[in-house]
């Protein structure tokens, strides 16, 4: 098999109907099959991705939570179904066209040349991106950075990556992982403690086409500082062994 052969595509989706067709479409380019996580989207929505999947049938699958579980929860349903079918890797893009699609084919020309690897999307923003959420991310950065004992992860909160199926899956049935806004975070920085090898590869993130966001201030900065207490202690658990791990690697 060639990458692009063992590799599919992981879309959590959640009220975003103006924008999934667009990015879809541009998966669908690179010859990935694209699974659909409905994390429980309202009506209008759930329509067009029931469209998405007839229309593109054999290369779109549909997966529908109930109820709206969070992002995280979506991606892990997309990872066990790929799983399943016998996909060794698994591409996760975002529903709402901020990721650069044209990007997709580095992303698997860079999985294929570290199959073990996560390839991690480092966004790049261009000037109209506010200050203050570049703030905000820094100071993410900052924790990941102290939580991991090392500059390994240039940008842990980007939903735009590659996943090794196998090892990730195993993290996720021994682990607690957040299920909201905070998973793609947590589970970066487990797959980091775990050994796994962090490929950051620059691509650029602009705006959603839809205008939406899904970020609740107060549920998510509360579910994201809690994550990052939770991998403090963790990392204060496991610092011998990752400081060993920073010596070796000199």
């Amino acid at each position: 098999m060639t990458g692009a052969q063992c590799m599919a595509a992981v879309i959590p989706v959640y009220n975003h109907e103006h924008a999934i067709g667009v990015v879809v479409d541009a998966v669908l380019r690179h010859d990935l099959h694209c699974v659909l996580v409905d994390d429980g989207c309202q009506a209008g929505c759930a329509a067009v991705l029931r469209q998405l999947a007839q229309h593109h049938a054999g290369r779109v699958t549909l997966l529908v939570h109930p109820h709206n579980r969070g992002k995280g929860a979506a991606v892990m349903t997309g990872l066990r179904h790929v799983a399943a079918a016998g996909y060794s890797h698994a591409l996760q893009i975002d529903a709402d066209g901020q990721h650069d699609a044209a990007d997709i084919a580095r992303f698997i020309g860079a999985s294929a040349a570290a199959p073990l690897a996560v390839i991690n999307g480092q966004p790049v923003y261009d000037q109209s991106v506010p200050r203050t959420r570049l703030y905000a991310r820094y100071l993410t950065h900052v924790w990941v950075w102290i939580n991991t004992l090392s500059l390994d992860i240039r940008d842990s909160m980007c939903g735009f990556r590659v996943y090794p199926v196998a090892s990730t899956l195993g993290l996720i049935d021994s682990a607690r992982i957040g299920q909201r806004m905070d998973f793609d975070t947590d589970i970066l920085v487990r797959l980091h403690w775990r050994g796994l090898r962090v490929v950051n590869l620059p691509t650029r993130v602009r705006y959603p086409l839809d205008g939406v966001s899904h970020f609740k201030l107060w549920l998510d900065n509360v579910l994201i500082s809690r994550m990052h207490a939770r991998l403090f202690v963790g990392m204060l658990l496991r610092s011998p062994r990752l400081l060993w791990r920073r010596l070796r690697a000199r």
